[in-house]
């Protein structure tokens, strides 16, 4: 299960109890929203340690913000694209790894849909790449995200996904999109996830192995059954790549 943290941190009573008994039950991850990585305000370093507090007190597994930034003085309740520079790489990797001490764990970053490309210097997987290396950092490698943007942006999805660096996957979203035009997807999270983005789901597998995978509907939610049936479609190709560890270690050898 994943949860914004912003939304449970400081909850207590009946809530809070609810939320510690599920955390005890499931693994937990948490999804953020509000760390505005890329963004030009200072890092918010008291909201960090009390996301570590957080953290802590209920075992969360892993920590995944946004590779965007959200606000400035104010936040601005959007994902806004960060410039694909080389000074905007060295600004965001120093603020990945400040949140990283004090988090006391490794941050993963999620590529995140974006519909412009202000002041771009390099392509973005090279943006990304970079960032993970000069961080050292993890990916939350979402699946639709990489497929609206090679609609919106005209790029090879499955080019793209193969460029990245299976070693740094914590796990990975797939979700729905919305079909504005031809060539205009808008990531919203708030339909079915379509066959294009599942077969790119299963070559991501077929090509780094098997990983950690969450469904996400925010809106337009349906029967409890129906959603059954996607996360159902997540186990089957799972399986599909799934192997023994002495074969995936045999083929490290």
């Amino acid at each position: 299960m994943e949860v914004a943290p912003e939304n449970w941190i400081d909850i207590g009573g009946k809530f809070g109890r609810r939320f510690r008994a599920l955390a005890e039950q499931v693994p937990f991850v948490c999804h953020g929203l509000s760390l505005n990585i890329g963004g030009p305000a200072p890092l918010d370093e008291a909201f960090l340690r009390r996301v570590r507090r957080f953290l802590d007190a209920f075992s969360i597994r892993c920590y995944s913000e946004h590779l965007s930034y959200c606000a400035d003085d104010g936040h601005l309740y959007d994902l806004m694209p960060i410039p694909f520079t080389e000074d905007a790489v060295d600004y965001v990797a120093e603020r990945i790894l400040r949140t990283q001490d004090i988090t006391g764990r490794r941050l993963a970053i999620e590529n995140v849909s974006y519909y412009a490309a202000p002041g771009r210097e390099m392509d973005e997987i090279d943006f990304i790449n970079a960032i993970l290396e000069r961080a050292d950092c993890d990916l939350l490698l979402d699946i639709n995200n990489i497929y609206v943007n090679s609609i919106n942006h005209g790029y090879d999805a499955e080019r793209f996904l193969k460029a990245l660096p299976a070693e740094r996957i914590a796990y990975a979203h797939i979700a729905g999109h919305y079909v504005e035009a031809a060539d205009l997807r808008i990531d919203t999270h708030g339909s079915n996830v379509i066959d294009p983005v599942w077969n790119l789901l299963d070559t991501a597998y077929r090509h780094f192995g098997v990983f950690p995978t969450l469904l996400e509907r925010d809106f337009n939610i349906p029967p409890v059954a129906r959603m059954l049936e996607e996360v159902d479609v997540i186990r089957r190709l799972q399986a599909k790549y799934a192997r023994p560890v002495s074969e995936r270690l045999a083929g490290h050898g």
